[in-house]
């Protein structure tokens, strides 16, 4: 099997650097096409056995799978300059491009087509990634899923919750940031030097979504567990709802969604 990535920016360069460290497609299967020389380069050095080219239509006629991973505008050009065909599958992780929008601009009325949101934690092999089909069989679907697990977390949706999942992962992995942000503040005010800082809150949330990931549990539950009777948690937590801190939260996610 082989895949063309369309685009070497920040995501097409993470998803070929992250396909090469996975187990499924081997490095002398992927080809990368750009216009920039420097992005390709960059990419051969990390991986010598990775195919590069700039030109597109090289990329997709070689490949079983072709992943577009150019800006929005740019989608129907490269869709328009490149030939596809129905024994091909498209991936297409352009923001805000529905499978509608790429249906139509298709020559391939029963291509099978995958729209994906992955976030930028793709780069550490941790993105959480939204996928959704049309045309796709079942073992097609269990393929996409297979690929991006290898990089995080894959889950397959309706398109019609994409804007919701969308403002909770690619939206929300910058909640994330400004609360370890915020929590590093408060420590420089106390007197923890702030790399010291950033270590302990990201490790403290990387060790809190553990919790939940691999032990099947509720936040709420493992928030009862630290919160003893007269505790200094629980008047922190305690603290953080009179302040609005959960209704905030709630209210940055909704409006990520207009």
């Amino acid at each position: 099997m082989k895949i063309a990535i369309i685009g070497a920016g920040n995501m097409g360069g993470a998803i070929a650097r992250g396909l090469c460290k996975g187990t499924i497609i081997p490095a002398a299967n992927i080809i990368v096409s750009n216009p920039s020389a420097q992005k390709l380069e960059a990419l051969k050095a990390d991986y010598p056995d990775i195919c590069t080219t700039s030109d597109n239509c090289q990329a997709a006629s070689q490949a079983d799978i072709v992943l577009l991973a150019v800006k929005p505008w740019l989608v129907h050009d490269v869709l328009s300059g490149i030939k596809l065909n129905e024994q091909q599958m498209l991936i297409s992780i352009a923001a805000g491009i529905s499978l509608g929008e790429i249906w139509n601009l298709l020559g391939c009325p029963q291509m099978p087509i995958f729209r994906l949101i992955p976030n930028t934690a793709i780069s550490e092999m941790q993105s959480m990634t939204l996928i959704a089909s049309a045309h796709a069989s079942a073992e097609q679907q269990q393929l996409v899923l297979d690929i991006f697990n290898e990089m995080g977390l894959a889950m397959l949706l309706p398109e019609e919750k994409f804007a919701a999942a969308t403002a909770m992962t690619s939206c929300g992995i910058a909640y994330a940031l400004k609360y370890i942000q915020a929590v590093m503040q408060a420590g420089i005010e106390l007197g923890i030097y702030p790399k010291d800082g950033m270590k302990m809150v990201a490790q403290s949330v990387k060790g809190a979504a553990e919790l939940i990931l691999k032990g099947d549990t509720h936040p709420a539950l493992e928030i009862d567990k630290v919160c003893t009777p007269g505790g200094l948690t629980i008047k922190g937590i305690n603290s953080l709802e009179h302040d609005g801190f959960t209704s905030a939260l709630i209210k940055a996610v909704k409006n990520s969604t207009i």
